[in-house]
């Protein structure tokens, strides 16, 4: 007999236990060499430049292939993730990326390695939309903030990760070292994950309601360790079908456009600018020793970033957490052309860095897959990475334009621009999902 399943109120209200930190470790391992595969480039193209294996254009296309793979990805994995099941595609993006990272090792030219490198940006964007989503639908929703926000520090401490690793291993192995390195940790992750549980949430929303029941047994005996648990609330209505047409309905086409604009606007904070800080550091004057060393001080504040957007999105509420940090970044954006000094340069350059990583977690990694039902999360979020990722691929160009013509000035004032209208956008638009349940965000947009 299938009962009462009503697995997001009984997965809201269990205490946090050995069960959540498993699935956080196992989700947050391949989200770690997620971000680390797509800092690598820096290091890579660098060796393969000097070793005569790549040219600078080859190198841009090199680029350009990880981003249109990654929009690719995040767009196949939507459909892949409603359809087949969150455990399915996690697994498979996971196996894509490793295998190509340990092909790539051995590319006999850069042609080969471009084209590997497009597969690889396809399971890196599906990564990101499936592990996020995923770790959406176990925790409970008076943490949710707390805990997705922490995934995304897994992310991003790839960053310096990639740079020290790359300093060490390329002059000792070469550049083929740091693919196999990333495909090793990818085989790892898959296998480790294969112990990973199915969402009882997307189980439910498909009708596997015996399937979800037993997997929602197991959870809360595991979770509550033999003492009881408190009743779960009732659902707030009988369970609504939601579609591939419902997400440009009235309901949830508001939360789609929301989504897409805040996903431009923190791709091209990404990489229209602090990918871009070494550069610009040197055609601020700077050698290119010091260029590198103000740039990792400065990524230093990306995990410290993410953690405080972790950490305050439970207690600020995600709408004023996304206004606040985008204010500062606002803030020394304006301030950062002027300073000269080079004490204070990487000083106001490391606090413009905080603010961006705040919402890099508050966006990426919180509000975008809260913001839609179960039936349809990963579609829409998928959706919205990839409008995101698309950005990113004709950014590289604005921004040498900008700095051609304007200098420093006109990449932050356009970034300063997108601010701005990122909080007019969330404020006016953008729904609260702070310690909601998702099917509460799911009801309520259907009855908006």
């Amino acid at each position: 007999m299938v009962s009462r399943v009503n697995s997001g109120a009984r997965l809201d209200r269990l205490p946090i236990s050995s069960f959540h930190r498993r699935v956080r470790m196992l989700i947050g391992i391949g989200m770690f060499f997620d971000g680390f595969d797509i800092y690598i480039a820096a290091t890579v193209l660098g060796a393969t430049l000097h070793s005569g294996f790549s040219t600078l254009a080859q190198n841009a296309l090199f680029v350009s292939a990880t981003f249109v793979g990654m929009m690719l990805g995040s767009f196949m994995t939507g459909f892949l993730g409603d359809r087949y099941g969150r455990r399915f595609t996690y697994q498979f993006n996971l196996l894509l990326f490793g295998c190509a990272s340990l092909l790539a090792a051995f590319a006999p030219n850069m042609t080969v390695l471009i084209l590997l490198r497009l597969v690889m940006g396809i399971g890196l964007g599906a990564e990101n939309v499936v592990g996020y989503s995923t770790l959406t639908e176990f925790v409970p929703a008076r943490v949710r903030g707390k805990w997705l926000g922490g995934m995304a520090v897994f992310v991003v401490s790839g960053l310096p990760v990639a740079a020290l690793t790359g300093t060490f291993v390329i002059p000792a192995f070469t550049w083929r070292a740091m693919f196999i390195l990333g495909g090793i940790g990818g085989a790892v992750v898959w296998y480790l994950r294969k112990s990973l549980p199915e969402s009882p949430r997307w189980l439910e929303s498909v009708g596997r309601m015996e399937e979800a029941e037993a997997l929602m047994q197991q959870i809360e005996a595991e979770a509550s360790g033999g003492a009881p648990l408190p009743e779960p609330e009732r659902p707030l209505a009988p369970p609504v079908a939601y579609g591939l047409s419902s997400l440009w309905g009235p309901e949830l086409l508001p939360r789609m456009v929301v989504g897409s604009l805040a996903l431009i606007v923190i791709n091209t904070l990404l990489y229209g600018f602090v990918t871009w800080l070494p550069t610009f550091f040197v055609k601020q004057g700077l050698t290119i020793a010091t260029s590198f060393q103000y740039s990792m001080l400065m990524s230093i504040g990306a995990p410290i970033g993410s953690a405080i957007g972790a950490l305050t999105s439970d207690a600020w509420g995600r709408k004023p957490t996304i206004a606040l940090a985008s204010l500062f970044a606002i803030v020394f954006g304006f301030l950062y052309p002027f300073v000269n000094d080079p004490i204070l340069l990487p000083i106001v350059g490391f606090a413009l860095t905080v603010p961006i990583y705040v919402l890099v977690a508050l966006l990426f990694g919180i509000y975008i897959p809260e913001l839609f039902p179960t039936e349809v999360r990963l579609r829409a979020s998928g959706i919205c990475n990839t409008f995101g990722r698309g950005a990113t691929i004709g950014t590289p160009f604005l921004v040498v334009w900008l700095f051609s013509n304007y200098g420093i000035q006109g990449v932050l004032t356009l970034m300063i621009g997108l601010l701005l209208t990122l909080i007019v956008v969330v404020l006016k638009f953008g729904v609260e999902t702070g310690k909601k349940s998702l099917e509460q965000m799911g009801y309520a947009a259907k009855v908006a």
